[in-house]
C-alpha cells in the first residue's frame, strides 16, 4: 500500500513544558505532506522527523489560539531561507490573513515564494481541499473561539490491471483506462470479458480524523464514523472534568466515548495539560472505555 502515515511533531497544550512541543502533526499521503496545526517549534520537529520541507505545500490550522499557530512565522521564514519557490497554502478559520499578513510583510517581505491564506467558516462541514488522492473536510468543533477539526479521506484508486490477462486477450492500450475504471472488454469476435478477470481491486481507502480543541461534543460522531485513526484531544483526566468544561476541552474518558460511539478503528489522544507529568493516567482512563487507544508522542509515526 502507498503511504498514509501520521507524524506527531507536538502533542502538548498551551503551557510549555520540557516534555512536549505544542500541537502540530504531519500527514504523509503518497509522499505529499500536509501539516495540521503549527505550534512553536514545528520546524525543528520537521527536521527531527526527517520530513522533506519541499513536500509540504498545505498547512491546516484548526483555530487561532497561539499553541496551534505561533510556529507559522518561523516556518514560513525558514522556507524562505531554504530558497523555496513553490506556493504555500495556509487553510484556517476566518481572520488568519488579517493576523499574519502584517507580520509576514515585516519579517518575511522578500520571500522567493507566495503564501496564500485560504480562509473558511468553522460552523459547518466544508470541503476545503481536494486533489487526485485526497479530500479534506472540516469538522465543526466547540471551543472558546471558532474551531474545527479535519477529516482526511483518501480517494479510491482505479483497479489494477492484471497484465497477463490483458496480454492474453490482446487488449489494446487505448482500452486500459476504461478497464481500470470498471468496464468489461469486448473482443473483436464479440466475446465479453468480465472486468473481474482483467483487474484486481485497488487497496481499500483510508481515513484520518483530527479533533482538537473541543468540549465533549457527541455531534462529531456522525462525520467520523468508522475512520481508521482518530486523534482526539484529551487535555484533562476525568478527575479534572470541571476544568475541562470551563476551558472547553475534553477529558481522556470523553475522547474514548467519542471513539466508541463513532466505531473508529484506533484512537490517539493528545494535547496534554502540563499538570500531568505521566500521561499514563490519561491512557488508562481512555483505554478502560476504548481499548484500542494510544498516546501521542513527539516523533511518533503511525501507519494509518
Amino acid at each position: 500500500m502507498e503511504r498514509f502515515e501520521l507524524h506527531i511533531l507536538g502533542c502538548g497544550s498551551a503551557l510549555p513544558t520540557t516534555r512536549h512541543f505544542p500541537a502540530s502533526q504531519v500527514l504523509n499521503v503518497r509522499d505529499k505532506l500536509f501539516m495540521i496545526d503549527c505550534g512553536e517549534g514545528a520546524q525543528i520537529q520537521l527536521r527531527r522527523s526527517r520530513l522533506k520541507f519541499s513536500r509540504l505545500n498545505h498547512i491546516f490550522i484548526s483555530h487561532l489560539h497561539g499553541d496551534h499557530c505561533f510556529g507559522l512565522l518561523g516556518l514560513v521564514s525558514t522556507f524562505g531561507l531554504l530558497g523555496r519557490t513553490a506556493d504555500l497554502h495556509i487553510h484556517a478559520p476566518a481572520g488568519i490573513g488579517e493576523l499574519f499578513a502584517p507580520m509576514l510583510n515585516f519579517f518575511c517581505n522578500h520571500l522567493p515564494y507566495k503564501v496564500f491564506f485560504r480562509e473558511f467558516e468553522a460552523d459547518e462541514p466544508e470541503v476545503i481541499y481536494t486533489d487526485r488522492s485526497l479530500t479534506v473536510t472540516t469538522i465543526p468543533l466547540k471551543h472558546r473561539l471558532p474551531c474545527c477539526g479535519f477529516l482526511f479521506s483518501e480517494k479510491q484508486r482505479p483497479n489494477h490491471i492484471i497484465r497477463e490477462m490483458t496480454d492474453f486477450y490482446r487488449v489494446p492500450a487505448y482500452e486500459l483506462n476504461r478497464i481500470k475504471n470498471g468496464a468489461d472488454y469486448m473482443t473483436p469476435e464479440g466475446e465479453v470479458i468480465p472486468n473481474a478477470r482483467l483487474t484486481r481491486r485497488a487497496d481499500p481507502t483510508r481515513r484520518y480524523a483530527y479533533c482538537s480543541d473541543t468540549i465533549y461534543l457527541e455531534g462529531v460522531t456522525d462525520q467520523i464514523k468508522g475512520v481508521d485513526l482518530l486523534f482526539h484531544e484529551a487535555t484533562f483526566s476525568q478527575e479534572d472534568s470541571s476544568r475541562a468544561k470551563e476551558t472547553f476541552h475534553s477529558t481522556a474518558e470523553q475522547a474514548a466515548k467519542i471513539a466508541q460511539a463513532a466505531g473508529v478503528k484506533k484512537l490517539m489522544i493528545g494535547h496534554f495539560s502540563a499538570r500531568y507529568e505521566d500521561e499514563a493516567v490519561l491512557l488508562n482512563e481512555a483505554s478502560a472505555v476504548f481499548p484500542h487507544t494510544i498516546l501521542a508522542k513527539e516523533t511518533l509515526c503511525v501507519q494509518v
